[in-house]
């Protein structure tokens, strides 16, 4: 049965799009080459194959809201062949930093090449995976345009919009957040305008291909720098004996001229910072690099050490050693009240205290099972008890579930690391 939407990719970009349609009303069929996916060529089981997907690549939806989407007419399908029905094709395939910093493009190349073998004459093609300035251009327009003997501008449209997805935000979502796109002609721009425009409240023109993708590029840094600087902070502030937090308390008054970040054990998050040091030498630029995005990357992936050395000290100060000590983490995911882990700091914090010799188990009410080192660490199932039994608990993640108060009173000495805790009933970041 035709699409209006193929939504190609179902993590944690494509599933909350493909909700987003289908709620708006548009005939919408996720495309996935993943094992979960495998099992929905059969319709019989075409439920549990959106639920296994949904679980494994995107936490954020609800069964009840997956089976919700099903019986709304969104189904997942293994066939290519009904990429070439659809008039809107959405890539949201992943796209991280390689051990070289470099973004991995071939998840969006892969996809592309799926696509272009179908492709229609006026299909409008969006990106939505992170990408660096050039990406839509000068990568994924030539696979598409090669693949299917198409031109871009032409022959079909070709769009990017960056994703502002915030897992767990229950004030912002798809449909009242403004969505930026930029196409590679100025008819590209509104073809993808009137897509999105069925979706959300406020779509926002930018000039073009370029200009979209690098809104992305300035958001995502944007946020690790001033986390950055925040770090920076903490670790300034405890060497002075100031209270960071009521500090934070203080300035946030200000109307004007000021936004509050908070520092924390890491950054973690899919969003990852850019350094144009990092990008393809032909969309290099010849001027300075963002030396401050650097910089920022550094800082941030210095906290899970410093969390680790003042943890040491404290057990230290109350006699004892890291060697055979009990620490209990509190929080293993990047966000409250989510199951994701992506980039979480905790596993980096957790193998780190093993290296020093310390007993290590976690707690953690979204995941019921965790690994570090390919090893299962313990899970405290009785949280009081465990903090009462630990001679370190380290709160990574304050998960609504957690009574802050009545955990100060029940451990033995909790370091809270996202300044959660009332002030005087922990060690504070």
């Amino acid at each position: 049965m035709p699409a209006d939407l193929a939504v190609i990719g179902l993590g944690h970009l494509g599933l909350p799009l493909a909700q987003a349609a289908v709620a708006a009303g548009i005939e919408t069929v996720g495309y996935d080459s993943g094992p979960a996916a495998a099992t929905a060529a059969d319709p019989a089981t075409a439920t549990p194959a959106v639920n296994a997907t949904a679980t494994a690549t995107d936490s954020t939806l609800t069964a009840a809201e997956i089976r919700r989407m099903s019986a709304a007419g969104f189904r997942i399908t293994t066939n290519p062949a009904e990429l070439g029905r659809v008039r809107t094709a959405v890539i949201c395939a992943p796209t991280q930093l390689g051990a070289d910093r470099a973004l991995d493009l071939s998840a969006v190349g892969e996809a592309g090449r799926t696509l272009a073998a179908r492709l229609r004459p006026h299909t409008t093609v969006i990106l939505e995976s992170a990408a660096h300035p050039g990406v839509t251009e000068d990568y994924l327009r030539p696979i598409l345009e090669e693949g299917s003997g198409l031109r871009a501008g032409r022959d079909f449209h070709l769009a990017y919009s960056p994703s502002r997805l915030d897992p767990g935000n229950r004030t912002h979502g798809i449909a009242n957040t403004p969505k930026v796109i930029g196409g590679l002609t100025p008819a590209c721009t509104e073809s993808a305008h009137a897509f999105y425009a069925r979706l959300t409240e406020k779509v926002v023109r930018a000039r073009g291909l370029r200009e979209a993708e690098t809104v992305q590029l300035l958001e995502t840094n944007y946020r690790h720098v001033n986390i950055a600087l925040m770090n920076e902070m903490a670790v300034l502030c405890h060497d002075l004996g100031v209270d960071l937090w009521d500090v934070i308390r203080c300035a946030e008054t200000k109307p004007y001229g000021f936004q509050a970040f908070r520092p924390g054990p890491g950054v973690g998050g899919r969003s990852v910072p850019l350094d144009p040091n990092y990008l393809p030498h032909t969309t290099r630029t010849p001027g300075h690099p963002l030396r401050m995005v650097g910089l920022a990357q550094e800082i941030n992936g210095r906290m899970p050490q410093y969390v680790i050395q003042r943890s040491a000290t404290l057990l230290n100060e109350h006699g004892k050693s890291a060697r055979g000590a009990r620490v209990l983490l509190l929080g293993v995911t990047y966000k409250p009240d989510l199951a994701d882990q992506e980039g979480s700091p905790a596993r980096e914090i957790a193998s780190r205290l093993l290296d020093l010799g310390a007993l290590v188990s976690y707690h953690d009410p979204y995941v019921a099972g965790w690994r570090v080192r390919d090893r299962p660490v313990p899970r405290a199932e009785s949280l009081y008890e465990a903090a009462a039994n630990a001679d370190l608990t380290i709160l990574l993640q304050h998960h609504r579930t957690y009574d802050l108060q009545g955990l100060a009173v029940k451990a033995q000495l909790l370091l809270d690391t996202r300044g959660a805790s009332p002030a005087g009933a922990a060690h504070r970041l």
